[in-house]
């Protein structure tokens, strides 16, 4: 698809995992670890239906799923996050198109950001590992939010900080979740899934969908 042929297209928010880094492996991994020592057994399909959502927001989905004794969410997101920053670190590469698109949106002038549902720890390991910090305006978290995806809140707040209105916005995104708040939040959202979902049929709501940000097209003129 042709990028610049939204006229009205003033900024660029990006999600972060498995769009910007390929993370989603190691947060199946880090899940199904720290989960196992309570007695979850779960599967990748399982853990699809918590993408995009915040951490504290995982960990209280599974204790409602299957209970553990003795609970301290905060403890299980520690020993998650920690898991999971450790792989990233060591393991993780950017997507591919990831840096081509990054460059033809600056040189584009188009105001950038990420918005992801990520601890900014996180966020700000992953953009240091890749060397790609210099291209964001924004970095937001949706820790920082009352409410994560797929509740808009995270993108508004976003176009605030960008001082950007959400119709001028464009937001990538690979999980239902976050397209979800995307067009809840008025803006033009490109989906691009993982393998496993492409097909999934609730990605119709988004504006536009594809398999890689390699197949985005940025005009000469």
């Amino acid at each position: 698809m042709l990028l610049s042929a939204h006229k009205e297209l003033k900024a660029v928010i990006f999600d972060m995992d498995g769009l910007l880094v390929n993370s989603e492996p190691y947060w199946k991994l880090a899940e199904k670890k720290v989960f196992g020592q309570y007695g979850l057994n779960l599967s990748d399909e399982l853990l699809r239906q918590v993408m995009g959502f915040r951490l504290s927001e995982v960990v209280k989905y599974w204790y409602t799923y299957q209970p553990w004794p003795n609970p301290d969410f905060k403890d299980t997101e520690e020993a998650i996050l920690n898991d999971v920053t450790e792989r990233i670190l060591a393991h993780a590469d950017a997507m591919p198109g990831v840096y081509t698109v990054l460059e033809k949106c600056k040189q584009s002038g188009y105001k950038m950001a990420i918005a992801s549902s990520s601890a900014m720890r996180l966020i700000e390991a992953v953009v240091n590992k890749l060397q790609i910090q210099d291209f964001f305006d924004v970095m937001w978290s949706a820790e920082f939010e009352p409410y994560g995806k797929p509740h808009p809140g995270i993108f508004i707040s976003t176009a605030k900080k960008l001082n950007t209105a959400p119709e001028h916005c464009l937001v990538f995104e690979d999980a239902i979740n976050g397209v979800i708040a995307a067009k809840a939040a008025k803006m033009f959202c490109i989906a691009v899934p993982e393998e496993a979902t492409y097909h999934d049929p609730r990605f119709a709501i988004a504006d536009e969908k594809i398999s890689s940000l390699t197949q985005l097209v940025f005009s000469s003129t």
